[in-house]
């Protein structure tokens, strides 16, 4: 055997599945957070009296702490443990949840938002090198499926739940809601999840490039968000993504030169991690980027009512967990490329659908449109998310899996910035020409992707019957 894999017949964790709903639980109050403010947002704007550039922040600024802290998190559960610091994410995010939805101005909203974005960026990847380390072989595979369709399935629950909210008890119950969840989690996950021995310690932390990888993932979040308001030739826009262009190129310089780097640069050269993040880079800006067209179309040309936009939205999120289960039970016997190219097809084929029939009645042209586009996007999230956690060594699970999720957060910051932008007219007018060309924008995107999939994603079926190769 060799000493890098783990034991074949080794004893799995006893309360692996149970701890796995309660860890699907919690990354589902993160995902969902992405997209339930969406509905919201003229609620919330007339009741704390918040104007379009307010609002814009009160979206992206929990996008922002969440994709721009993510490797440290990850860096912080491989050093101090997944499970300490994966209960500190969920308590932090809990209470800021509850100081979100008790806040009686735009300040208040905005610092709560932040804050949970603190917490996301330390639970999720604790979370998911959780799941990696719990699960081994084929259950590895199905476990990654459902947690995938999280990622999926959550950004439409997001919208859905919202209009709910938002038409019921009211907005700051997009938040609160998350209370009485975390509160639960916090109560039943300690004694389902197993206790870690760590030898590291606080000093060997890269905090050097730590902040550096953070201010410039932070500065790229940033930049996009100002192209899609001021575009992508505006001075607001192109300083910081060039300031961020800087910033990972110091943070290279750091790992370098750090004794023990917050990640190692092989890993990010690594096939197989390169893979799962362009996958994950693409499904997220794809599938944000529809929920964000379809919500302003549905709203803004068809006339729709939030809590009827939020209904309309409840196939796709079936679907995308329809996609992401298939997914999971055929990457490990058909390899990841076929599984990734398949999944692109269906999804740039309901873009297409969209393009052709957006101008038909919602029950033929949006709804069977946005559904097939969701069913193939699931497949990418569970694709993407074996892909890159294949070939990891425990000691780096946590800062494999911050990778992939940071760049879940900047493929739905550039999805929006592009596709605000493509449909401004429609967006602005009330018009469905915009709509159409945003769509078919992304089915081109969609068909480019699955020609670098070809090249890219490993053919073969990937290994991840054990705990995978180390150092």
């Amino acid at each position: 055997m060799h000493p890098h894999h783990a034991p074949p017949h080794a004893t799995p964790h006893p309360r692996r599945w149970r701890a796995l709903v309660l860890l699907c639980l919690a990354q589902a109050m993160l995902v969902v957070d992405i997209t339930v403010v969406n509905v919201a947002l003229p609620s919330i704007g007339a009741d704390l009296d918040l104007g379009r550039e307010s609002l814009t922040w009160i979206v992206t600024g929990y996008t922002l702490t969440f994709g721009g802290l993510m490797l440290l998190g990850g860096r912080l559960a491989d050093v101090f443990g997944r499970r300490r610091v994966l209960l500190a994410g969920l308590a932090l995010f809990t209470l800021a949840s509850l100081a979100a939805g008790l806040a009686g101005d735009g300040a208040v909203l905005l610092a709560g938002r932040l804050a949970q974005g603190v917490g996301a960026a330390l639970l999720s990847p604790a979370a998911m090198s959780t799941v990696t380390t719990m699960f081994h072989g084929r259950e590895r595979h199905r476990a990654l499926g459902v947690w995938a369709a999280i990622g999926g399935g959550g950004a439409a629950l997001g919208v859905l739940i919202g209009g709910l909210l938002t038409a019921g008890p009211g907005w700051e119950w997009a938040f609160i809601v998350n209370v009485p969840i975390g509160l639960l989690v916090l109560a039943l996950l300690p004694r389902l999840l197993p206790i870690e021995s760590t030898s590291d310690r606080l000093g060997r932390i890269d905090l050097p490039g730590a902040v550096t990888v953070t201010l410039a993932t932070a500065s790229l979040v940033y930049g996009l968000v100002r192209a899609g308001d001021d575009g992508w030739g505006s001075i607001t826009a192109l300083a910081p993504i060039g300031a961020a262009a800087v910033l990972y190129a110091v943070f290279a310089a750091v790992e370098r030169r750090w004794p023990q780097p917050l990640v190692r640069l092989p890993l990010l050269t690594r096939r197989t991690t390169l893979a799962g993040v362009f996958l994950m880079l693409v499904a997220t800006g794809l599938l944000i980027s529809f929920f964000f067209l379809g919500s302003l179309y549905l709203q803004g040309v068809r006339e729709m009512t939030p809590l009827r936009t939020g209904l309309l939205f409840l196939p796709a999120a079936v679907t995308v967990t329809l996609g992401a289960h298939l997914a999971g039970n055929l990457v490990g016997r058909i390899g990841p490329r076929a599984v990734a190219v398949a999944g692109l097809f269906i999804a740039g084929a309901g873009a297409g659908w969209l393009v052709w029939a957006l101008d038909r009645s919602v029950a033929v042209g949006f709804l069977p449109g946005f559904a097939v586009a969701a069913a193939g996007l699931g497949a990418l999230f569970v694709t993407a998310t074996t892909t890159a956690m294949s070939a990891v060594d425990h000691r780096e699970a946590g800062v494999t899996s911050g990778i992939v999720t940071t760049f879940h957060e900047l493929g739905g910051s550039i999805g929006v910035a592009v596709m605000s932008t493509v449909a401004a007219a429609g967006i602005e007018g009330g018009s469905a020409t915009g709509f159409t060309s945003a769509f078919a924008v992304c089915a081109v995107t969609a068909g480019l992707a699955a020609l670098i999939c070809l090249r890219l994603v490993p053919s073969g079926r990937i290994d991840t019957s054990g705990m995978t190769m180390a150092h």
